[in-house]
């Protein structure tokens, strides 16, 4: 069972030095833009906990890992400064997690649409299910991944990404991305996702949380101008979100969902 809270819910729970985060929304796991603060507030504190050597990052429920960006939120924003301020959320999420100096494991269970890929590309190895399937869809909601691209393209490359992003009505598997370097393992079931993940992300919590910091450093090398890039590709976002047909495309999401 998922959440039934309107704002979604967060939880952490530690296991010794592993830290497990938890996310939800009755929205197939949808994030807006209270769930993104929260999951960016969380991640510097746990990065900053000297108890913690590794987070596993989750989601609630069994259907969908994460939906993106929440319909809902962008039908109700309507200034540049908003829709700009909304998107600002995934920027500040992809970087609280290529900043944290601990190793952040992605345990996918589900679908992930759009701002849910970025997720799953900010982590730093992924664990997924064969349900696992994703896609980007912004193009044919009339906005484009622009903030999340700098995140999949450093796993998947450009033709990666443009296989993703040029054709937003289309689902990859999960053995695709895992071919592409978004995912690490893919699991036939659920029951050896969960088991396979818990001993991974526990058996990488026991490392030297030095040798972890530094090889977490190494990974992301060469990445620091995102601070100021994917804020950038935020506000050129939030202008593709405010037009008429953007606005007119949501709505008739809405009504089918």
């Amino acid at each position: 069972m998922g959440t039934t809270r309107k704002e979604g819910s967060l939880y952490t729970r530690l296991e010794g030095p592993l830290a497990i985060l938890e996310f939800g929304h009755p929205a197939s796991n949808s994030l807006n833009s209270e769930l993104l603060g929260r999951l960016c507030g969380e991640i510097d504190r746990l990065g900053q906990s000297p108890g913690v050597s590794a987070i596993l990052i989750q989601s609630e429920g069994d259907r969908a890992f994460c939906a993106g960006a929440s319909f809902d939120e962008l039908l109700q924003v309507s200034t540049p400064e908003q829709s700009a301020a909304f998107f600002n959320g995934f920027a500040r999420l992809i970087n609280a997690m290529r900043t944290c100096p601990r190793p952040i494991v992605g345990r996918v269970h589900g679908k992930a649409v759009g701002g849910g890929v970025g997720l799953i590309a900010a982590c730093d190895y992924v664990m997924a299910s064969e349900a696992a399937s994703i896609r980007l869809s912004e193009l044919s909601i009339g906005i484009a991944p622009l903030v999340i691209a700098p995140a999949v393209e450093r796993k998947a490359g450009k033709g990666g990404l443009a296989a993703m992003a040029l054709a937003p009505l289309e689902w990859k598997s999960a053995y695709w991305a895992q071919e592409h370097g978004l995912f690490n393992r893919v699991f036939e079931t659920r029951r050896e996702l969960d088991s396979e993940t818990e001993f991974f992300a526990s058996q990488l919590a026991s490392y030297s949380p030095e040798a972890l910091s530094l090889m977490k450093q190494s990974l992301w090398e060469g990445t620091a101008h995102w601070g100021e890039l994917l804020p950038a590709r935020a506000a050129l976002t939030g202008k593709l979100a405010l037009s008429q047909k953007t606005q007119e495309t949501l709505r008739r999401f809405k009504e089918k969902g």
